[in-house]
């Protein structure tokens, strides 16, 4: 499978085309729309948010409610483009109009794409940038791994995330049942944290940042379960699955950090505390009695399930800004200001969900086939029945 996204944050829509997904998928809007309505949410949210009410449009590749194998075409509209149509059009326009409606960036944000992106592409408005490089983007992220999502659950293979940390405050209860049981609890948090007493102090760490004009980051997790072993290989570097989950999370906006399992704690402990033990029982096949690796052995699933965590930075937009140096005048000013969050890590938790989801949901089909889910299910049961008695 792959994807491609276009469009710009004040643009008149956002588009992802998906290749590669089976026939007889069944899908329908609501399936997406749910995803991207979880993205706008979260404490911390800007007013953007209460501008924009996601909904996609699936513009082909679906029939009667049920994928074809033909390329999908998901479209959500900004509506904010109302306001921007002049500013944000695609036609020429001449030099006295483009004085009088056109927002022209020329004090990038430190943190940004700005600066590099204008020098790279030799652009004197750096709008023309930040478009591109905003967070909206993830919109259509979303939606494609809400795809993903509904191809995996098909297989009984459940996605679920939560918030680890948020601006220094960190959960001390983050244990769950299950990921259905880690959803629910997550989803019943303004913060998307398992920990009640964590998440009311999160808040109030938001609220801080918010009334100082800054802005805080944090740490996400997402889990995956019921995943078969054998997924992605050991024999070449760019077949290790979790090597491109890795690249996954480190794609999306402000992220800029990755560990799977017990992660960088490894490094502090010895062998014996890190590796798992393996079990076999008859009606389970083999497992490990514990899960620090994160799912992984040898850049491949194990059967356990898979754990990543991803760190974010603070937004870089702040409303109290840092200096920064116009590039016209090459005076020293106060960079731009754009509306922004005082912190989206739960949103950020719903795009870590999403692009993970894909990477294991295009593993997937590399492993046990591509054209329809009857065909695809029997090669999953067939290997998982394999796996349990090898």
């Amino acid at each position: 499978m792959r994807y491609l996204t276009a469009g710009e944050s004040h643009g008149p829509q956002l588009t992802t085309i998906i290749e590669g997904i089976p026939a007889q998928l069944e899908l329908i809007a609501a399936d997406i729309n749910g995803e991207l309505a979880r993205r706008q949410g979260g404490y911390g949210r800007g007013r953007r948010m209460q501008i924009e009410k996601d909904q996609v449009q699936i513009l082909s590749g679906v029939r009667h409610g049920k994928t074809t194998g033909a390329p999908i075409a998901l479209v959500v509209e900004n509506k904010d483009w109302t306001h921007w149509t002049k500013i944000m059009g695609a036609e020429p326009i001449d030099e006295d109009a483009e004085k009088e409606v056109k927002r022209k960036l020329t004090r990038p944000r430190p943190g940004h794409a700005d600066l590099n992106g204008a020098i790279k592409y030799g652009h004197r408005d750096m709008r023309n940038v930040l478009e591109r490089s905003s967070a909206r983007e993830t919109t259509v992220r979303v939606a494609a791994g809400a795809v993903a999502k509904k191809l995996l659950s098909t297989f009984n293979i459940q996605v679920g995330g939560h918030v680890l940390e948020i601006g220094g405050v960190k959960a001390e209860k983050t244990a769950y049942e299950s990921v259905a049981d880690l959803k629910e609890r997550s989803e019943a948090s303004q913060v998307r944290c398992l920990d009640e007493a964590a998440s009311l102090k999160m808040m109030e760490a938001i609220d801080q940042a918010k009334k100082d004009g800054d802005s805080i980051g944090g740490i996400v997790e997402v889990v995956i379960e019921n995943v078969p072993i054998g997924l992605g290989s050991h024999v070449q570097y760019d077949r290790k699955l979790d090597a491109k989950i890795a690249a996954a999370v480190m794609s999306i906006n402000a992220f800029k950090g990755v560990e799977i399992g017990i992660g960088f704690e490894a490094a502090r402990l010895p062998g014996s505390q890190v590796h798992d033990e393996i079990l076999w029982d008859e009606d389970n096949g083999y497992s490990r009695r514990t899960n620090r690796l994160g799912g992984f052995e040898g850049g491949m699933t194990n059967g356990m399930p898979i754990v990543v965590r991803g760190v974010m930075k603070p937004i870089p937009t702040l409303y109290k800004p840092l200096q920064s140096v116009d590039i016209d005048s090459k005076e020293p000013f106060a960079a731009s200001i754009e509306r922004s969050d005082s912190c989206a890590v739960p949103a950020a938790a719903v795009v870590a969900e999403a692009v993970v989801a894909w990477e294991v949901a295009n593993v997937l089909l590399e492993t046990f086939g591509h054209d329809q889910i009857p065909t695809i299910q029997e090669n999953v049961n067939r290997h998982n029945e394999e796996a349990r008695t090898f």
